[in-house]
């Protein structure tokens, strides 16, 4: 579709649609551009301020994943005001004031709107030096991939709403999801010893899946990535439930989407669906050094993984053993 549209140009649009960039991109001076994203959706877990973490961070992640810092968000909401009480909604909106305070950002206002059903999440401006702007489109050949969360929510979640677990078993799940990429995402950017950040390139990981995303990042890129499943860490309980078959309906079409472009002989179909799987707040996978990548990886709170490498571009965009 967004062929079909208008092509935005603008000397100063560092990052537009082009990509799947996690955000946009303006520069408004040499040293200083807005990233800008948007995120909301339906209510993944019962607990209304959990809720509302969840999509906050989810929101917060986009900006994270360019290594932008958040300034201000805009809350943006449907709710069926007849059907449900307001203090409903105040525990969602609160849940999300929590993570944007604790990213150091601001909310200054928002929008809503009477819907059939909740939904809920945040328009984010960060800001970033647009010399130490990260985007999916510079991995390097012989890059390492950190990943810097655990894979399963869509998974989890689903269980959860399907009655397979209880609430209570979705505690890891929702840690995770309301993790702040904060941290992943200072230290990719922070100049090393001599100068340099680690992160050559980065994404964060959501709708699309782990598989999804870091196709992405290997077309824009222009590369092939290696990704060795057996690295993947997942969450407790995400792979015996795959194998029962409950997953998102989002892992079918990525891995349609990706088709020919993937190759994935000899992985167990249960371990593939849970790597395309949809992820909501997910970690992000960053490309850097090779020889960079363990002690970056192991300097995380809880610690990262290293999960794959960069290639030349070859026969696939995603090339996935076990």
């Amino acid at each position: 579709m967004l062929r079909r549209l208008p092509a935005m140009a603008h000397p100063d649009l560092i990052v537009g649609a082009e990509h799947f960039s996690d955000a946009g991109v303006f520069r408004l001076r040499d040293d200083l551009a807005l990233v800008q994203t948007t995120d909301f959706f339906p209510p993944l877990v019962d607990d209304p301020r959990e809720f509302g973490r969840i999509a906050a961070a989810n929101a917060l992640s986009d900006c994270y994943a360019m290594g932008g810092r958040p300034i201000t968000a805009l809350n943006l909401v449907g709710f069926p005001d007849r059907e449900l009480p307001d203090d409903l909604l105040v525990e969602i909106l609160a849940g999300g004031a929590d993570k944007v305070l604790e990213a150091g950002a601001v909310i200054v206002g928002g929008h809503s709107v009477r819907d059939a059903e909740i939904k809920y999440g945040l328009a984010v401006t960060g800001v970033v030096d647009p010399r130490r702007l990260i985007t999916n489109a510079a991995a390097r050949p012989g890059d390492a991939l950190v990943l810097t969360k655990p894979i399963g929510s869509g998974i989890l979640t689903t269980a959860a709403k399907k009655g397979l677990i209880a609430e209570a078993d979705l505690a890891e799940c929702i840690d995770v999801m309301t993790r702040l990429n904060r941290e992943a995402s200072e230290r990719m950017t922070a100049p090393g010893p001599e100068g340099h950040a680690p992160a050559h390139a980065a994404t964060d990981i959501t709708g699309f899946g782990l598989l999804g995303h870091l196709f992405e990042m290997a077309e824009a890129s222009g590369a092939t990535i290696r990704l060795f499943a057996g690295r993947v860490p997942l969450m407790r309980d995400a792979l015996r439930l795959a194998e029962q078959g409950c997953v998102t309906r989002a892992h079918k079409s990525t891995l349609e989407h990706l088709g020919a472009e993937l190759s994935a002989d000899g992985v167990p179909p249960a371990l593939l669906h849970a790597l395309a799987d949809a992820q909501t707040s997910g970690g992000l996978v960053i490309s850097m050094a090779a020889e960079s990548a363990d002690a970056f990886a192991a300097a995380l709170h809880p610690a990262g993984a290293v999960i794959g490498r960069v290639e030349p571009r070859g026969k696939y965009a995603l090339f996935v053993s076990g």
